[in-house]
């Protein structure tokens, strides 16, 4: 994956805009059964190095993302491995929801299929609910690449009864890490968040938490190329000699 400082300054080609008029940051959390692959994710987002290690607390990271826009990726501890208390899991929620403040648009389901058992699938559903009745209408799964890669993996994931039943949670939404440009992520993280008409989930456990973040949570990243140029320029169809070519470690992109 390139540095921030490697990609090159990109002539808008479109009037696409990411976010709806009314939103001035996007704000993603970051839940899945493997803490490198959520830290791939997160660098992927921003363009990158930012998290590098397994998690001990909640972190938001924030970048740009298009003219007065940002976005905001909050990465989380690893929940579905640990054996968590029913307190501790409050204190989870409780932690992200300040960290998250005032609240996530969309949630980034990171699933490896071969390690997603049902007890993954009840956990992350039951941590999901325990948010809101509206985090599954907040959530896109993103498939991880295999470890061992096979040319029928697109067609046979969904033999796997505890992913296929988290897509149809999510209604269907989902991608796969095979072969995912950034333009193409964050197109559909922003179409996620017009579908809900730009309205963030909200924390009905948490209606108090206020927007103020503790000072080892957030840090604001400032860099010169805004990540949106990337989606406008590419077009996401047709782009030439101006698309993005950024992927995730191991990922050959593939040109649209």
């Amino acid at each position: 994956m390139a540095a921030a400082s490697d990609v090159p300054k990109l002539k808008r080609s479109s009037s696409y805009e990411l976010l709806p008029p009314n939103m001035s940051e996007l704000r993603v959390v970051l839940l899945g059964n493997s803490w490198s692959e959520k830290n791939s994710v997160g660098n992927f987002i921003l363009g990158e190095t930012v998290f590098n290690k397994a998690p001990k607390c909640c972190q938001r990271i924030s970048g740009p993302l298009e003219e007065k826009k940002k976005i905001a990726v909050i990465n989380t501890p690893d929940l579905l491995f640990s054996s968590m208390s029913s307190s501790e899991e409050e204190g989870f929620l409780k932690e992200c929801a300040e960290v998250s403040a005032p609240a996530p648009h969309v949630f980034l389901l990171v699933l490896k299929p071969e390690d997603f058992t049902e007890e993954h699938k009840q956990r992350l559903c039951t941590v999901l609910g325990n948010f809101s009745d509206q985090s599954f209408d907040h959530s896109l799964i993103l498939i991880s690449t295999p470890r061992e890669e096979s040319s029928d993996f697109s067609e046979n994931y969904m033999k796997y009864p505890p992913l296929k039943e988290m897509i149809r949670k999510c209604r269907y939404r989902y991608l796969k890490q095979m072969d995912l440009e950034r333009p193409e992520l964050l197109t559909r993280l922003g179409q996620i968040s017009k579908e809900n008409n730009g309205e963030h989930v909200s924390y009905e456990m948490f209606e108090d938490t206020t927007a103020t973040l503790p000072g080892d949570h957030q840090t604001q990243k400032k860099r010169p190329t805004s990540i949106a140029e990337a989606v406008k320029a590419a077009g996401l169809r047709g782009a030439t000699d101006n698309t993005l070519q950024l992927s995730l470690p191991g990922i050959n992109p593939v040109p649209y």
